[in-house]
């Protein structure tokens, strides 16, 4: 998994743009979450659902406004990974993904966005970030 300010797949390859960050401004910021799934070969043509969240520095879910304020950032779905004809038995299939959404988020904290997979998480599966502190006004000027 990686962060990025904009990820999409075309033709089965993951494209990122301003990927790795580790910290962002607060307020309205885009983010994307671009993620490769490794299938072993003895686990495709089997559907694998997955959760990706959003969570704060004390594990409680972030929620966003909209139209219905203090839904929780959350994407869930499934995919059924294909053997391809053309490749070798025992090889691992790749199934690349992203997610992007525009974050609303508080100056100053922590974050981390959580995936699990058919139910099972990992640590190795966790992406943390945080927002920089609110930017200051000149003495004199008006914010």
């Amino acid at each position: 998994m990686m962060l990025a300010d904009h990820a999409q797949v075309a033709d089965g390859k993951l494209f990122i743009s301003g990927g790795g960050w580790t910290a962002c401004a607060p307020g309205a910021a885009p983010c994307a979450v671009a993620v490769i799934f490794h299938v072993p070969w003895q686990e495709t043509n089997k559907k694998v659902s997955f959760s990706l969240r959003l969570i704060d520095e004390d594990g409680t879910p972030v929620t966003q406004p909209g139209a219905t304020d203090g839904l929780p950032v959350v994407v869930n779905g499934s995919f059924e990974p294909r053997r391809p004809a053309a490749v070798a038995p025992g090889t691992e299939i790749s199934v690349p993904m992203s997610f992007n959404i525009v974050l609303h988020l508080e100056p100053s904290k922590r974050y981390s966005w959580v995936l699990d997979v058919d139910g099972r998480t990992d640590d190795s599966w966790r992406l943390s970030f945080e927002t920089r502190a609110q930017a200051q006004a000149a003495p004199g000027m008006r914010v």
